[in-house]
């Protein structure tokens, strides 16, 4: 919202000292985000007056048409002698006003004036455009042309209110009050101790059976309704000087007196307006929910369908508008003459629906629902200052003084006539109480402000405050944001200033630090980030084509996922199952963009549905919920186990002059996967799995061993090329996906000291020839289970696949085994017998024979 600083001054008499940056300060302090003070004029210095075209001669020869003109500016120049300009524009005329910049001046932009030769003419000055002046757009996109009847010779400095200040505020969505001067008017005469002269006390005509006929076929949506008619508007008329400049002020485009005075009014009373050319509303207005299917062509020339819960104005014909975003195209006003003028013989031009500029208008001003207008403007994508200020709250109680505003300005303007007839339909009105301790505003805020400060500021806002130790509020109609004690304790803190409430830092109790999975999550994040990979935090929300994508299966679990009621995106309405799609996704956009050796991991929440849907009921604000109604809560929601998942792909290790380097493969995933196990302090098996979006042939099933029994608990490998086609992911891309909360639940989490033996280990290597299709980690479990106890550890070290050597189909695996006594040096027969029982277990378990 734009405020100029003049036009806040018309309703509180600020101080004369006061500029922009001190209103900016006293308002940041009462809770409004000013965000920036515009100095217009700041850098413009006259002379700048008006002057009158005497002569306008046409040169010849030039790409572009030049005009060199003569223009009287009276006794502005010195010398009282017409001044000679060369100018290109041509939307102005012999005997038009115009605006005169003379040498010597500068104009924004720190742009010098001074007489030069130019076309083969010397020109002393210029003609100016709004543009040139830093006025913003007037739609003509030329020369300005004053009124007729402006003096020449006058300052237009003054006349066109160059220079002034204007507040920036970034207007939150509580705050629709403050889209208006008269809104923050009010914030200012609080912040500085004024009166306020309210801009919406008028005196206003009672209903009368006379009005413009209107029915209200939804009272919900739609609670109030005033319509006024003016008729007779003069077709010469066109917005004065100080109410273009305002709207141009507030960041709005002067299009004509009719347009410009609604404008004008909702910027100054926050209440939106709309005005019909009576000649083509036809029959009753209407207000009630479109029918499906129904169309209307708004305002911006787009044809729209409009939907079952879209609150529309009618008449007899049908939709005449978008109620509180846009009206229809059918009932424009014509545009009224504004600064358009013919470039051949300087006359007004008045394009409008039958040769003849609107005449006779009928006024609206309505009191919409805030949830229609705000779901109907982001249903059609079609965001007005109208829609912005109903969907934030408009004061109802504003409809009536708003239409007054606009017909006593049209009769004033446009020399219309308001016409006796008065409509006015609206529900009684019924105030908002609310009964709130007198010491509740101190208890929220930690400071003593006392019962007199309490309802001081109270009555500031606008509240009738009656009771002594209880006190019972009415809110003022223009603050529909006030609806329970704590909004009322927030108006007290914010004006007695949030800079002067007290810091006192928490005391923690002693001895509680991060709980043991916390301290888990921290140490598998700094174990996978000392490995090379870097984390990639994203959103929990998936569309349920994804898991087509990653291929799983239809009876899937994973498949079964939470929906929201109200997601961000429609096309992501279900909360995640696996961290998998928002990694790879973040994987996908990273290769797009020439990172093309990438490691990343994500640590999360995933969300499974139970079993039994229940509805959590709203827990108590006024005390700590009972464990009963935490428990109670948490069994409502839905299962949200932490997982743990990376994906890598590209290289693994950079080549250099140490070497070749390596792509990352499935061996750095089942990796990956090990390492968090150890984090954990848990034993993590490794196994051939087939799993959704991994490759059959290259997927580790990883499992963790509660009571005996193995459990499933991830998966680790490289991705099905069918998936890294689907989503456009590079060739050989890996992942791995772990259940971190279950591998947590069966490690230690207690720090285990490795055991030191002071007795030498004995190593014997073996290499056993088995089928190719043998899983390796199938001998390795059969290697250690026929070692016994003798056994420290097993490494794979080799894998061999000559055919010629080993026969077709068989593959040869060479594995280092280390055996140690904790009581004694180990014998080598010993050391072989153990060798020789593992061997002899893996013979029988898969058929491994010893390589020759």
């Amino acid at each position: 919202m734009r405020v100029p600083l003049s036009w806040l001054r018309e309703y509180v008499d600020l101080p004369a000292t006061e500029t922009g940056r001190d209103v900016q300060a006293k308002l940041i302090s009462a809770g409004l985000e000013v965000e920036t003070v515009e100095h217009l004029g700041a850098d413009l210095k006259g002379p700048l007056v008006v002057g009158r075209v005497l002569t306008i001669e046409e040169l010849e020869g030039f790409k572009k048409p030049i005009r060199f003109c003569t223009v009287d500016v009276g006794q502005a120049n010195g010398t009282g002698e017409p001044q000679e300009i060369v100018c290109g524009a041509r939307n102005f005329a012999v005997g038009d006003k115009v605006v005169v910049v003379l040498p010597g001046a500068t104009l924004p932009g720190g742009f010098s004036i001074s007489a030069r030769k130019t076309y083969g003419k010397t020109s002393h000055g210029m003609i100016c455009s709004s543009d040139e002046l830093g006025m913003g757009d007037d739609g003509t996109h030329g020369i300005i042309v004053l009124p007729p009847e402006t003096e020449v010779g006058k300052d237009a400095v003054e006349l066109l209110e160059l220079v002034d200040e204007v507040l920036d505020i970034a207007v939150t969505a509580n705050r629709g009050d403050c889209l208006s001067i008269r809104g923050v008017a009010r914030e200012a005469a609080i912040a500085y101790g004024l009166p306020l002269r309210d801009p919406a006390l008028l005196d206003v005509p009672g209903p009368n059976a006379y009005g413009y006929p209107v029915k209200i076929a939804d009272p919900t949506g739609c609670d109030r309704f005033t319509a006024r008619t003016v008729t007779a508007l003069s077709p010469e008329a066109r917005s004065p000087i100080w109410l273009q400049r305002r709207l141009q002020k507030v960041g709005m485009r002067p299009i004509s007196l009719a347009v410009d005075v609604t404008n004008y009014v909702m910027m100054e009373l926050g209440q939106p307006l709309h005005a019909y050319d009576r000649s083509l509303v036809q029959g009753t207005i209407g207000v009630r929910r479109a029918l499906e299917g129904e169309k209307i062509v708004t305002l911006d020339g787009v044809e729209r369908k409009l939907h079952a819960e879209d609150l529309v104005i009618t008449d007899d014909r049908g939709p005449i508008g978008l109620a509180g975003v846009m009206g229809g195209a059918n009932t424009e006003i014509a545009a009224l003459p504004q600064s358009r003028t013919d470039s051949a013989r300087g006359t007004p031009i008045t394009a409008d629906n039958g040769g003849n500029a609107t005449s006779d208008v009928v006024i609206e001003a309505a009191h919409f629902d805030q949830v229609a207008i705000a779901r109907t403007a982001r249903r059609h994508k079609l965001s007005s200052e109208a829609s912005r200020r109903f969907e934030r709250g408009v004061d109802p109680q504003a409809a009536a003084a708003a239409a007054q505003r606009t017909v006593d300005l049209l009769v004033l303007l446009a020399g219309g006539t308001a016409e006796s007839g008065v409509t006015e339909i609206s529900a009684p009105p019924v105030p908002h109480t609310i009964t709130v301790a007198a010491d509740h505003p101190d208890r929220v805020a930690g400071v003593e402000y006392g019962r007199e400060i309490v309802v001081r500021r109270l009555q500031e806002v606008g509240c009738d405050v009656y009771g002594q130790d209880e006190l019972v509020v009415t809110v003022p109609s223009w603050r529909p944001d006030l609806t329970d004690p704590n909004d009322l304790a927030e108006e007290v803190i914010r004006l007695e200033g949030y800079e002067n409430l007290p810091s006192t830092l928490p005391r923690p109790p002693a001895g509680r630090g991060l709980t043991s999975r916390q301290r888990l999550h921290r140490r598998v994040g700094r174990a996978l980030a000392g490995a090379g990979y870097v984390e990639a935090l994203n959103y929990p929300f998936v569309s349920e084509q994804v898991f087509d994508q990653l291929g799983l299966d239809a009876d899937d679990p994973a498949r079964r996922v939470v929906r929201l009621v109200n997601p961000l995106s429609d096309e992501e309405p279900a909360l995640r199952t696996s961290l998998l799609p928002g990694l790879l996704g973040a994987l996908r956009r990273n290769d797009g963009r020439g990172a093309h050796d990438l490691a990343l991991f994500e640590t999360g929440l995933v969300f499974h549905p139970r079993d039994e849907q229940r509805v959590a009921a709203n827990l108590p604000v006024d005390r700590r919920p009972g464990e009963d109604e935490l428990a109670a809560l948490d069994a409502a929601l839905p299962d949200q186990p932490r997982h743990v998942a990376v994906v890598l792909t590209g290289a693994r290790e950079q080549a250099g002059w140490w070497g070749k380097g390596r792509p990352a493969d499935w061996a750095d995933a089942i990796e990956a996967a090990r390492g968090v196990a150890r984090e954990a302090g848990a034993e993590l098996g490794v196994r051939k799995g087939q799993y959704g979006p991994w490759h059959p042939g290259r997927c580790a099933e990883l499992t963790v061993t509660v009571d005996g029994e193995e459990r499933v608990v991830g998966h680790a490998g490289e991705l099905h090329p069918r998936v890294l086609k689907t989503l456009g992911l590079p060739a050989r891309t890996c992942a791995a996906e772990l259940d971190l909360d279950a591998v947590a639940r069966v490690g230690e989490d207690t720090p285990q000291a490795p055991g030191i033996s002071t007795f030498p280990v004995a190593t014997q290597d073996v290499a056993l020839v088995v089928d190719a299709f043998v899983p390796a980690a199938d001998v390795e479990a059969a290697l250690r289970e026929g070692a016994g106890e003798l056994l420290e550890s097993i490494r794979l070290f080799d894998v061999y696949d000559n055919a010629e050597q080993l026969g077709e189909g068989r593959k040869s695996l060479a594995y280092a085994l280390r055996f140690r006594a904790g009581d004694r040096t180990l014998t080598v027969d010993e050391a072989s017998a153990a060798r020789d029982a593992a061997v002899a277990l893996a013979g029988e378990r898969v058929g491994a024979v010893l390589r020759s």
